[in-house]
C-alpha cells in the first residue's frame, strides 16, 4: 500500500476509534447541574493555596464567601511565603466582609525536601482546616485564581451526597480571552477530556481516574483513607494522583462548568507553553519513548489530514487526500462542543491542526527542560524535582 494511502486510512481509523469509542470524551455532556438537596446539609471547609496572587485574591476568596451554602462553611488561605501582599488582602478581607469570620490565613513553613511548592501550602491548609473543624465531613481544594459562582458548593455537596461519591472535581473555564489563548486553551481543555475520557473517569470499575485541581471537593474520611496529602508531596500533577488515589477505594466525579472560571490570565502563548510544558514529560512517566511515541500520535492524528488535503494539490492520490478530508472534518466536529463552551465558532475545530503542532511543540520541549534538569515550577519556584529548587 502507497505511503500516504497508508497515511490517510490510519488517520481516519484513529478518528472513528476516537469519535466511537474512546469513552465519549469529545461530547462536553458530563455537567454538574443542580442535584436534590440532601437532608442535612455536612460542614465543609475550603482550602485555598496561594502564592502571590494579590491581584485576584480578594475576588476569588470573596466569591467563597458569598456562597449559598445552607451548611457550615470555613475557609483556609495558605499563604506560601507570598512577597506581594496576598496574606494581607485576604486578613483584610476577612476584617471588612460581612461573612469574614469564615476566613482565616495560614502562613506555611519552610518548605521540606521532597515537596512540590503547592502540595506544601495545600497540605499546610488541610492542617488548619483540620483545627478549625475537626468534624467537617468534606474539603473544597480550590485553586486562588478560580472565581465560584454563588451556588457552586452547594451543589458540589448535593452531588457528592446523593451518589455518595469522595471526589467530586469540576474542570473550570481556563482564561481565554488573547488571540493566542483563544486558540491553544480550548484545544488544552479538548485533549485534557482525551486523555481522561469523564464517562470513564466516572465509572467505577473503569480503571482510568482523574480529577481538575482548579475545584475538587474530597470526602473527609477518603482524603484520611489514602493518607493526606503527603503522600502526593512529589506530584507535579497532583490533581490526577488525588483522583488515582482516591478511586482506588471510592467513587469519584469528574465533569465539565460552564459557571466557575480561572480569572488568571496566561498572558500570550508564553503561559499556555509554560503550563503545558511543565507537566508533559511527568504525564508521559519521564519516558524519552513515550514522548517519541506521542509526537508520532500527535503527528499521525493532527498534522498528516490537513498534509494529505494540501498534498492532493502536488501529487498525493486522490483517494489518500480524500481519506486526509475525511479525518480532519472528523477531527473539527469533534471540536466544536468544547468551542461551544469557550464561546467560539465551529470553524474554528479546522484550526485544530495548529493547535496539535504547538502542543506537540511543547511536549517535546517539556522533555529538553527535564533533561536540561529545568524541572517543573509552581508560582515562581522549583519543583522538588527539580535540581535548582528553593528550599
Amino acid at each position: 500500500m502507497p505511503f500516504d494511502l497508508a497515511l490517510g486510512l490510519g488517520s481516519l481509523l484513529a478518528w472513528i476509534y476516537l469519535t466511537f469509542a474512546h469513552g465519549r470524551f469529545w461530547t462536553g455532556e458530563v455537567r454538574l447541574g443542580d442535584p436534590p438537596a440532601p437532608a442535612a446539609w455536612p460542614a465543609v471547609v475550603a482550602v485555598v493555596p496561594a502564592r502571590n496572587e494579590a491581584d485576584v485574591i480578594e475576588r476569588t476568596l470573596g466569591s467563597l464567601l458569598g456562597q449559598d451554602y445552607p451548611g457550615s462553611l470555613r475557609i483556609v488561605l495558605a499563604d506560601d511565603e507570598s512577597d506581594d501582599g496576598t496574606g494581607e488582602v485576604a486578613a483584610a478581607l476577612a476584617r471588612g466582609h460581612l461573612r469574614g469570620e469564615r476566613l482565616v490565613v495560614e502562613r506555611t513553613g519552610p518548605r521540606p525536601e521532597g515537596w512540590v511548592g503547592k502540595m506544601w501550602a495545600v497540605h499546610t491548609g488541610v492542617l488548619r482546616a483540620g483545627k478549625e473543624a475537626p468534624h467537617a465531613d468534606y474539603l473544597l481544594l480550590t485553586d486562588a485564581d478560580v472565581e465560584h459562582s454563588p451556588g457552586n458548593l452547594r451543589r458540589l455537596v448535593a452531588k457528592a451526597e446523593r451518589e455518595d461519591l469522595d471526589l467530586v472535581s469540576l474542570m473550570v473555564l481556563l482564561h481565554a480571552e488573547t488571540a493566542w489563548e483563544k486558540l491553544v486553551v480550548p484545544a488544552f481543555v479538548y485533549f485534557f477530556q482525551k486523555l481522561y475520557p469523564f464517562p470513564r473517569v466516572n465509572r467505577p470499575r473503569a480503571r482510568t481516574a482523574g480529577a481538575a485541581g482548579g475545584c475538587m471537593l474530597v470526602r473527609s474520611t477518603a482524603l484520611q483513607r489514602i493518607g493526606g496529602i503527603e503522600p502526593l508531596r512529589g506530584e507535579i500533577i497532583d490533581d490526577c494522583a488525588l483522583g488515582r488515589a482516591i478511586k482506588r477505594g471510592g467513587p469519584i466525579w469528574l465533569g465539565l462548568s460552564d459557571s466557575e472560571r480561572s480569572i488568571r490570565a496566561y498572558g500570550g502563548l508564553a503561559g499556555v507553553w509554560h503550563m503545558v510544558a511543565r507537566s508533559a514529560f511527568t504525564q508521559l512517566r519521564h519516558s524519552n519513548l513515550l514522548v517519541a511515541g506521542t509526537l508520532v500520535g500527535l503527528a499521525l492524528l493532527y498534522l498528516a489530514p490537513p498534509a494529505l488535503v494540501l498534498g492532493g494539490l502536488f501529487g498525493v492520490s486522490p483517494v489518500a487526500a480524500s481519506l486526509g478530508a475525511a479525518a480532519w472534518i472528523a477531527m473539527a466536529i469533534s471540536f466544536v462542543p468544547t468551542l461551544s463552551l469557550y464561546g467560539r465558532p465551529a470553524w474554528m475545530g479546522f484550526a485544530l491542526p495548529l493547535a496539535g503542532a504547538l502542543y506537540a511543540a511543547m511536549t517535546f520541549d517539556s522533555a529538553r527542560r527535564h533533561a536540561r534538569a529545568e524541572g517543573a515550577a509552581w508560582k515562581g519556584r522549583a519543583g522538588a524535582g527539580s535540581s535548582n529548587a528553593a528550599r
